[in-house]
């Protein structure tokens, strides 16, 4: 089997979290994105306490696209330093991961 893992994306609205999802499945580097309704975010950014209402994308992949997906998401978002984390699957729905794999880019 495949090793696969999610790319967990922050956004600033919905309309970017949408924009950016398409044009990474359009490109095969992910397979589907779920996107939450707004969250609330606290931080630090330039020694300020920052309160911001945003959007977390999941999006699914094989492990040897997401460096790729990674880069693309950076070139696209709209953020300085966007937060991108990998979290890789280790077990779920065979039936599910197949998917999955097959609406992925072939492996290179």
């Amino acid at each position: 089997m495949a090793e696969y893992c999610v790319l967990y994306v922050t956004v600033r609205d919905k309309a970017e979290a949408v924009a950016l999802s398409g044009e990474l499945i359009k490109a095969k580097l992910v397979a589907c994105a779920n996107i939450s309704d707004a969250i609330l975010s606290l931080y630090q950014w330039e020694d300020k306490l920052c309160e911001e209402s945003e959007h977390a994308v999941l999006m699914k992949t094989r492990k040897n696209l997401a460096e790729k997906a990674m880069v693309r998401i950076k070139e696209l978002h709209s953020y300085d330093t966007p937060c991108i984390v990998q979290w890789d699957i280790t077990g779920g729905s065979a039936e599910y991961l197949d998917w999955v794999g097959k609406s992925l880019a072939t492996p290179e």
